[in-house]
């Protein structure tokens, strides 16, 4: 989807330890509700921009949010050639530009414990609307991947909700109290381009560099209402191991032609394939294309 950047199979440094700090006595105060703070000149045009985008590709029929239906039908073995193509392959590489080379499969391991972090620019009825998106989505996640994705804390999958001027500041420090996460590493994220909405950077770490265990995702604060659910659908996706777009997924987010806004059925497959326990972390595209096929077989419940 051209709404996003997946920036996965990063790296993590050596990590550090983390700073603790001891626990105050909880002393009972009333906590004022959050105000929102007026914005730059590039913030609000960067707003009134995202707003014309959305109200274009809708007025196109784009940003469906139906899943698909008798106009996008798939077969198994449609299914099986968007799985190689979108786990097995990267958007972005070294130096964010896609090679072309396929790669070995990459995922996490251990359980995904998300949390949400706000700009100040960020009203209080935004925010109980986007911590309720993330929060029921990592549920649908969880369902269809059959891994442990939920809200939780000592996070290790943080999603920003900023504006442009918040982005730099809260990223250098918040993302950083994530073990391994430096400022080095975050840089994809806070040098946006203009013509991205929202991004993702998953890390991997341990001998192999497959197994995910930490994530980043950013989403524009000045994005609309359903722009910025589609950034929620496809960046958390993404940051689980659905690393690439395809022209030819269908119906799927994971295509650049923004047809659909929200996670289909087509990809909650995708997502249960990946996780499933008969393909493992690090397998190259020939060892599991075998088994890739008979996943998706058994998803569609057709031939191939």
């Amino acid at each position: 989807m051209a709404l996003g950047l997946a920036l996965v199979g990063c790296d993590l440094v050596a990590p550090v330890e983390p700073v603790l700090t001891p626990r105050a006595r909880p002393v009972s105060v009333a906590v004022p509700a959050p105000v929102a703070l007026p914005t730059s000149e590039e913030s609000a045009a960067k707003r009134s921009y995202l707003a014309q985008v959305q109200s274009a590709q809708l007025s196109q029929g784009l940003m469906r949010q139906d899943g698909g239906g008798p106009d996008t039908p798939f077969s198994a073995d449609m299914l099986a050639r968007n799985f190689n193509q979108i786990v097995f392959y990267n958007e972005y590489g070294a130096g964010n530009v896609a090679s072309g080379i396929p790669d070995r499969l990459r995922r996490w391991d251990g359980p995904v414990r998300m949390a949400v972090s706000f700009g100040q620019s960020v009203p209080a009825s935004q925010r109980r609307q986007d911590r309720s998106d993330v929060a029921s989505y990592a549920a649908r996640l969880a369902r269809a991947s059959g891994h442990p994705i939920a809200m939780g804390n000592a996070p290790n999958f943080m999603v920003f909700f900023v504006s442009e001027d918040e982005r730099v500041q809260m990223l250098t420090e918040e993302a950083t109290r994530i073990p391994g996460i430096t400022a080095a590493s975050l840089a994809p994220l806070m040098n946006l381009g203009d013509d991205i909405y929202c991004a993702v950077a998953a890390y991997a770490t341990g001998p192999d560099k497959y197994t995910y265990t930490a994530a980043v995702a950013v989403i524009r604060s000045e994005n609309p209402d359903l722009m910025r659910l589609s950034c929620i659908h496809e960046e958390l996706a993404q940051g689980l191991g659905l690393a690439n777009d395809s022209p030819r997924a269908r119906p799927s987010i994971f295509n650049d032609d923004d047809e659909f806004a929200l996670l289909t059925d087509h990809d909650e497959m995708l997502l249960g394939m990946l996780y499933d326990d008969r393909l493992d972390i690090g397998m190259s595209l020939a060892e599991a294309e075998p088994l890739v096929r008979i996943l998706a077989r058994e998803k569609t419940d057709g031939p191939l």
